[in-house]
């Protein structure tokens, strides 16, 4: 992909000029996820892994588990371990803010990605998640031929997940004759989406499609397509491999507005570093496109 060679050089620029003082020094990364039971922060785990050895800086990883108190915790114990750099994916933008407060006190880079924070974050890098959403439900409005009635599968309230619902229902409201007649919330779980979107067709006989929040939801809401055997179009956002495959096999599932992980996390890096090493002006906020992926191009797509 032309945007993530982009993305990789930057980084690799920024890691270059940073090289002699890190030669002096060596710098200890700290990383806490809202989760790690998830492929898409697994692949943004890895690639923080490969650049940290690239740079011989060592990490510091934690995963929330969805729990505000123990991603605070986390990041405390993280500071009494003398970090360096703090890379903050929050599970509660809000709730984090303390923490946030803590590591700047501390002398501490910091940088959201994925998700933003409350609080004198240094640097945010995250999708255009209003785009994802927007992008994939005008796809599911096209592909219905611009009626029927759909239904949201939505997720967690943090600030990525309700900008993907905005960015659906702005997509939406550009079709008089589509009708979102539900919205349900399956905590972006394949079980629980399962079930909720099992109770949805039930009870929304003349449902013809669906948009899920995210990939892992939308497997869920697929078993659940199938398992009913009507003919119900299902659109998401993340662009995980299992999701990939399924568009690409065909079927009910014909799109996902994927994202890039393992660049939000290298370009995360990127500008801790160039903070770190003096940099004089560093964005406060990186923007990383999306993606249309569908039947035509699920075949060559990857994180």
């Amino acid at each position: 992909m032309k945007m993530k060679s982009k993305f990789l050089m930057a980084t690799a620029a920024i890691a270059m000029m940073a090289a002699p003082a890190l030669a002096q020094e060596k710098l200890k990364i700290g990383m806490t996820f809202q989760e790690l039971n998830n492929p898409y922060f697994v692949s943004m785990q890895e690639a923080l892994k490969e650049a940290a050895a690239s740079i011989g800086a060592d990490v510091v990883v934690t995963d929330a588990g969805h729990d505000v108190a123990k991603q605070i915790s986390d990041v405390e114990d993280m500071l009494q371990q003398k970090i360096d750099i703090l890379l903050l994916n929050p599970t509660d933008s809000a709730g984090i803010e303390a923490a946030v407060h803590a590591a700047k006190a501390a002398g501490v880079i910091v940088v959201a990605v994925d998700a933003n924070a409350n609080g004198p974050v240094d640097t945010f890098v995250g999708s255009k998640n209003r785009d994802a959403g927007y992008k994939s439900c005008k796809y599911l409005g096209d592909a219905l031929g611009g009626k029927g009635e759909v239904a949201i599968l939505d997720g967690i309230p943090v600030v990525p997940i309700l900008q993907r619902v905005e960015g659906c229902k702005a997509a939406l409201a550009e079709f008089p004759e589509i009708k979102l007649v539900d919205t349900q919330n399956g905590r972006q779980d394949r079980s629980v989406a399962l079930g909720v979107v099992e109770n949805m067709i039930q009870s929304r006989p003349n449902l013809a499609g669906i948009f899920s929040v995210n990939d892992g939801g939308a497997m869920g809401a697929l078993a659940a397509i199938q398992g009913s055997g009507k003919d119900i179009k299902l659109t998401s956002v993340d662009g995980a491999p299992e999701a990939v495959k399924a568009i690409a096999e065909g079927g009910p599932f014909i799109e996902t507005t994927a994202q890039f992980p393992r660049d939000q996390v290298r370009v995360g890096l990127a500008m801790a570093l160039a903070q770190k090493w003096g940099a004089r002006v560093v964005p406060k906020e990186v923007p990383i496109d999306v993606m249309v992926v569908d039947s035509k191009n699920a075949g060559e797509f990857s994180w």
